[in-house]
């Protein structure tokens, strides 16, 4: 027997050229029958990262997911995953605050790392901050906006998730990357912490010496007073602030994929990425403050703040892959740093005290390590069974160490002089630690193909049982030293604000000064543990080819620990322990009707929970020295969420796409922030409480179209757009009645849901003479007024207001081994604003109802990159 074989390897751009390139094939055969070839085999292979393959995947998936691959993040000239994630519909980035989903916050989305659970590593955040995340090493971005059993129950907005690049085909890259900004870069006299420009601040060791002095690190805290030389010798990290020219923002990477044979049918991959940038920020608004005072609101605080920020971001991942038939196994080892240099000046008057203009500066650093291993493994038994299995542990730390706040001092007259008086609160330093080192998860999963194959080589029934979960212990640590007078008659100095520290010294010398560790501090140690521990069962029938049914229910046990000491407790007290312990029956549907080949109509439903945000629930009062604490609510609940969905969607050619989604949820118990009176009636305090209710109902549209059914003459320009529009209302808990609302029994939507979002991407993509591809979009997000946080005591509730950002990305191919990414960012220049509401009860004595607003300015970004 002579039998011919055909090989042809391509990466398909579009589904549509399989079959034309089998048709091909077939007439081939045709012509030449004589030759009598008594077999074919066909080969082929698509790219699953390209746009139109994962288009074609998110037409055949029974659940409603989106994806975005490692060709689009490049196309869009998307540095980091935060950035990637905007370009999905119905999603914005918030100032500082991370990613909303449909309009609802961050607090409602979850992270899975190549399906592994993950941490937060900043107590401020629901997730990971994902611009710490580079694309470099992302293979594929999954974004699930309809809850499955086999996912965590953790889930209202959103599931993200990262898959790490696969080893795919073997390269080698190194990029670099400037940025200048229109409002940071060049400056003169930019504010740095004196040891943050060193070389031990750029690789974020100069935390290092601003840990808590030996004298008292382990120790409870007693009062300690420290000595003369203590005072000056036991603290590292001083009170100065150097001033220096802002250079441009710089980035560098290397990432390097290789394959090895292994044995004559295994490969083995390696994955290894190092990337680091260093980023100037300036940011020049006000900073105001309102209460309530007799029979009007007044202007508390009335403030300009200037901020300088460095941050320093360093990332490494390594991967090991091994590949052998049905067999893969699969280990990666992430770690991210993150370092923000901070100083924040503060010009105005506080307290009312109208006529006291007072200057006060924080000078802090942020800095968070996380650390990431995995191990994931899949097995196939067979054409029927499957069996996946992965965990990682993770080890997270957070802190603020040495945050120093110098406070009430007065302006001279004298540049950069101020006035102070040992004593109060006056020179403050603060230490943050939240450390999670243990944080556990796993999963593993079973699933087995029922019945016979069909024409499309698929089982009707896929039956999967499997579990997952995690374990995450947290201490947290908040302690407080204080500058205190020995003598009152030298406790007032004139100091240069950038230059005190000799100043301070002299005077621990002349016994004027000394260092005191606060003895009340009863909120300084804290211990919080959460397990979670869930079996889940999905089945998947496909009765037809117009038809996908998936079925699953979790079930779902949610213990959480809270060891704290509260007001009144001595630091010797033993703790006291809030134990929460839940079950949730968590059942799930999705189901897709294929109406036609190019159309789908789904329908999904689910229960799920929220979980709030570590700082939402840390038994601490959060210290600020504008009077604006936060005050961790450690009573507070999970919220339970009831969603439905029901989309119609269509793909006219493989590149596009229009769809149209109602939505709607019912969240019992949802967490909200809040506004309330200080309790020393200074200032105000955000703390977080439970609504009975909220009732969500909204509507997203989204289109993904080529220009050229407009015109010929626009084949190479294509258009995305999507907008989503949502209704909420709320249903007030019983810590909820002080609620300006509720007061004048008033309605009012779900603290942090925007009623609409918008989202556009316009694309224009050409190839060159040496067919090299050179592409330009237009990406444009906004979303609508939303409330920031819930107004009590009278005063309305505090908006935050629409933020319009637009971008322009170059991206070019301009040889074979050379690729140019040239971005400018946030071209409007909108201004980030915060306002109090103008329903207040009572009048408001202000000029104003502006309470926060600074401009980011414009960035110019040219990235160049080598691969080989």
């Amino acid at each position: 027997m002579r039998i011919t074989k055909l090989s042809i390897g391509v990466f398909f751009a579009f589904i549509s050229t399989t079959s034309l390139m089998a048709q091909t094939t077939q007439d081939t055969i045709k012509k030449n029958e004589a030759k009598n070839i008594e077999g074919v085999k066909l080969q082929g292979q698509r790219n699953k990262k390209t746009e139109t393959a994962i288009l074609q995947d998110q037409k055949k998936a029974v659940i409603q997911k989106q994806a975005m691959g490692a060709e689009e993040i490049s196309r869009k000239g998307i540095s980091n995953i935060e950035q990637g994630l905007t370009k999905i519909t119905g999603i914005n980035t918030v100032e500082g605050r991370g990613l909303f989903v449909r309009g609802l916050e961050e607090r409602y989305n979850y992270l899975l790392i190549n399906g592994l659970g993950s941490p937060s590593n900043n107590p401020f955040q629901k997730i990971i901050a994902l611009k710490q995340f580079p694309t470099d090493v992302v293979g594929k971005l999954n974004i699930y906006k309809t809850f499955n059993s086999n996912l965590y129950a953790d889930f209202a907005g959103a599931t993200f998730e990262i898959e790490t690049l696969s080893f795919e085909k073997a390269f080698t890259k190194v990029e670099f990357g400037i940025g200048v900004n229109t409002l940071s870069t060049f400056k003169n006299d930019f504010k740095i912490s004196e040891n943050a420009n060193t070389m031990k601040g750029y690789i974020g060791l100069n935390s290092h010496d601003k840990r808590l002095p030996s004298e008292v690190r382990n120790d409870i805290p007693s009062g300690y007073r420290f000595s003369k030389d203590q005072s000056i010798n036991s603290f590292k990290d001083n009170w100065n602030v150097d001033n220096v020219k802002s250079m441009p923002n710089t980035s560098f990477g290397f990432t390097t994929a290789q394959k090895f044979k292994a044995g004559e049918s295994g490969t083995l991959g390696l994955l290894f990425s190092l990337n680091h940038g260093s980023k100037y920020r300036y940011q020049n608004g006000v900073k105001n403050q309102f209460i309530p005072l007799g029979s009007s609101i007044i202007l508390n605080n009335d403030l300009n703040r200037k901020e300088y920020s460095y941050e320093l971001e360093s990332s490494v991942l390594l991967g090991l892959g091994y590949k052998n038939k049905g067999t893969n196994i699969n280990f990666n080892g992430i770690f991210l740093q993150n370092s923000a240099n901070l100083i924040q000046d503060y010009l105005g008057y506080r307290n009312n005290e109208v006529q006291n203009t007072q200057f006060f500066r924080v000078n802090q650093q942020d800095i968070s390590r996380f650390l990431d291993l995995q191990l994931t493994a899949s097995q196939k038994i067979g054409e029927r069974h499957l069996l996946k299995a992965g965990a990682s542990w993770v080890i997270n730390t957070f802190s603020q160490p040495d945050r120093k706040i110098i406070d009430n001092s007065k302006p001279t007259g004298n540049p950069n002089e101020v006035m102070l008086n040992y004593g109060g609160n006056n020179l403050i330093r603060q230490y943050l630690d939240v450390n999670g080192k243990d944080y556990l998860s796993a999963f593993a999963e079973y699933s087995v193909g029922l019945g016979e194959k069909g024409d499309k080589k698929e089982f009707p029934w896929t039956l999967a049982v499997g579990y997952n979960g995690f374990f995450d212990r947290r201490s947290n640590s908040y302690r407080f030293i204080y500058g205190y007078p020995n003598d009152l008659s030298q406790s007032t100095v004139h100091v240069n604000i950038d230059r005190p520290q000799e100043v301070f010294n002299q005077s621990i010398r002349n016994n004027a000064l000394y260092y005191r560790e606060d003895a009340y501090s009863y909120a300084f140690k804290s211990n919080i543990y959460q397990f979670v521990n869930a079996g889940y069962l999905n089945v998947n029938f496909k009765p037809s080819e117009k038809w996908d049914i998936l079925v699953g229910g979790r079930v779902e046990n949610n213990m959480n620990i809270t060891r704290y000491k509260q007001a009144g407790d001595r630091a010797t007290d033993p703790f006291r322990n809030l134990t929460k312990n839940q079950y949730f029956v968590l059942p799930s549907l999705a189901v897709k009707m294929a109406v036609n080949e190019k159309s789908n109509l789904r329908f999904a439903a689910s229960k799920t929970i929220t979980r709030p945000i570590l700082i939402e629930y840390m038994p601490i009062v959060y210290i600020n020295p504008d009077n604006e604490n936060i005050f961790g609510n450690k009573d507070l609940k999970n919220s339970e969420n009831y969603n439905l969905d029901l989309k119609y969607e269509i793909f006219p050619t493989s590149k596009e796409m229009f769809a149209v989604n109602l939505f709607a949820k019912r969240i019992d118990n949802a967490i909200e922030r809040s506004f309330i009176t200080s309790g020393n009636s200074n200032g105000q305090t955000i703390t977080f409480y439970n609504a009975k209710k909220a009732t969500l109902a909204g509507i997203e549209i989204e289109g993904l179209m080529n220009l050229g059914r407009i015109s010929e003459n626009l084949d190479k320009w294509s258009l995305g757009a999507n907008a989503t529009f949502m209704y909420s209302k709320v249903t007030r808990g019983v810590d909820q009645t002080e609620e300006t609302d509720a007061i004048a029994n008033r309605n009012r939507t779900l603290q942090g849901a925007a009623p609409w979002t918008v989202n556009a991407d316009l694309k224009y993509e050409f190839k060159n003479r040496s067919n090299l591809t050179h592409t330009v979009s237009l990406v444009y997000n906004v979303s609508g007024k939303k409330i920031y946080g819930v107004g009590f005591q009278k005063l309305d509730n505090i908006y935050e207001l629409p933020f319009h950002q637009l971008d322009i990305i170059y991206a070019a191919q301009l040889t074979k081994n050379w690729n140019l990414k040239l971005g400018i960012q946030n071209i409007l220049d909108s201004t980030y604003k915060l306002d109090l509401g103008p329903d207040s009860l009572i009048p408001v004595d202000a000029a104003s109802l502006r309470m926060t607003d600074y401009k980011r300015g414009t960035t110019f970004n040219l990235t160049i990159g080598y691969t080989f």
